[in-house]
């Protein structure tokens, strides 16, 4: 059986022999795509492309420097959850394990609260209280002891806060941890109050030890950047403080913040929001292993793979990108490395490609990355084994639709592609010199195509609607 490289080499050469049955293949980038490129001034061989029918790997739409490896940015994410569901399934759920020391009598735990994370890249504030009011039901309210936390099933690098790109408090640069509780995150809400001239500020979750103000003052006028006018600093673990104010005409709004003092956000979190649900702890909330003679007491089930793959693509969530790409490299009494993780996915990658096929450079399993690097080729291949996989429902509705949400929600809002509007599943990928896409495109013959575009340039974003109109060329197929 021919592999993929094989037969796409196999078509250059009868191409170039100019053979009737390969006529239909485009060996020049469609007009509109190159009209813009040069708008922009970003060259041609800037990018690569590849479109191919999906289940017909003899007969490229197009192929454009489809061999080069470039940078995927966030596109890496497709081939972390192809090879999630390929070797753990749409059903896999991860598990954060709650453990007791010492006896229940009445109403109190007498010893320690051991909670130990296994990796659930979802475990949100309305889970958590889930699961604490399950605590609290099977009749544990106090806490006479330590509430202990165990986040030792990944084994990871302390990395500086914000060291992809300086931007300590954006949510996207939030790192991985066994225990991610609420993506590490802060949500400030505003209301405003306009009888009392004040925006009242709610803080989720309740961060114990985090003194944050109840109310800022409204001011007249335009939304506009309300961030901005809010000067606010978010520095201090323990503080955070407002010298503006907030714009009665943006209604209510909600600001995520990731939290500056990052491996202090379990405990702070943990524990605010089992006091907000009426839980007390006589000692200290503090890190160490569960005792090999601690006593399970609940096990909080995370949401199925296929439900958290259609946040990690749609949404375009990194976090939990690595939290499921570090998922592959968990087995029992071995933390998993960033190390063991690429290993396990360039095995799967010449498991399920062939070794003929180019691996791709991982770095994190997000796109977050500088180093990572697959070929157009290689990125149609992948699309092509997600096709025939049991589970390909499943990922193929994490994607983005174009127009409708995710990513390319706003893909056609110019009218400039009318045909690929629901009727394209996408995964977009940007950084500062790179704009990529890949995913499916139904034509209107309705032949569904994989399609694969990667533009790496200074001016990479400039030039997303070139990848755009090279979707709806391929819709017009």
């Amino acid at each position: 059986m021919f592999r993929y490289r094989t037969w796409l080499l196999a078509l250059t050469f009868f191409s170039s022999l100019s053979s009737p049955a390969l006529a239909g293949i485009q060996s020049t980038l469609p007009v509109t795509v190159s009209a813009f490129l040069k708008t922009v001034s970003v060259p041609e061989s800037a990018l690569s492309a590849t479109i191919l029918p999906v289940g017909n790997r003899t007969s490229p739409l197009l192929t454009w420097q489809s061999d080069v490896p470039r940078n995927p940015a966030s596109v890496a994410k497709l081939l972390t959850t192809i090879a999630a569901l390929d070797t753990l399934g749409g059903d896999f759920t991860w598990f954060t394990d709650f453990y007791y020391t010492g006896y229940i009598a009445g109403d109190t735990l007498h010893g320690n609260l051991h909670i130990r994370g296994g990796g659930d890249p979802k475990f949100v504030i309305e889970r958590i209280q889930e699961t604490m009011n399950t605590l609290r039901a099977r009749g544990i309210k106090t806490v006479k002891g330590n509430m202990v936390l165990d986040n030792s099933a990944f084994d990871l690098p302390r990395l500086p806060v914000g060291e992809f790109d300086g931007e300590v408090l954006r949510p996207y640069n939030v790192q991985p941890d066994a225990l991610m509780v609420n993506f590490k995150s802060v949500i400030l809400k505003f209301t405003p109050d306009r009888k009392r001239g004040v925006a009242h500020v709610a803080v989720e979750p309740p961060m114990a030890g985090l003194r944050v103000p109840s109310k800022v003052p409204l001011r007249r006028g335009r939304c506009g950047d309300w961030r901005t006018g809010l000067r606010g600093t978010f520095m201090q673990a323990a503080r955070y403080q407002f010298r503006g104010t907030y714009p009665s005409a943006c209604g209510e709004r909600s600001w995520p913040i990731a939290y500056i003092a990052p491996d202090q956000y379990a405990s702070k979190a943990l524990l605010g929001i089992w006091q907000s649900l009426g839980g007390k702890v006589s000692g200290k909330v503090i890190s160490g292993p569960v005792p090999s003679h601690a006593q399970l007491l609940y096990r909080a089930p995370s949401l199925p793979l296929r439900s958290i793959i259609a946040d990690v693509n749609k949404m375009s969530n990194n976090m939990m990108a690595q939290q499921v790409f570090l998922t592959l490299a968990m087995t029992p009494n071995q933390p998993a490395t960033i190390e063991k993780a690429r290993a396990r996915i360039l095995a799967w990658w010449e498991r399920a490609l062939g070794s003929e096929m180019a691996k791709p450079v991982i770095d994190n399993g997000s796109g977050l990355s500088r180093d990572g690097r697959i070929s157009a080729d290689a990125l149609i291949a992948l699309l092509q084994h997600a096709a025939q996989n049991q589970d390909f429902t499943d990922f193929y509705e994490s994607l983005g639709i174009a127009g409708i949400d995710g990513t390319v929600r706003n893909m056609g809002r110019d009218g400039t592609t009318p045909l690929s509007i629901g009727n394209a599943h996408l995964k977009t990928g940007s950084l500062k010199d790179v704009t990529a896409l890949a995913g499916y495109v139904t034509g209107v013959s309705g032949q569904r195509y994989a399609i694969a575009a990667m533009i790496n340039h200074d001016d990479a974003p400039k030039a997303r609607g070139a990848l755009y109109r090279l979707v709806e060329w391929a819709a017009q197929h």
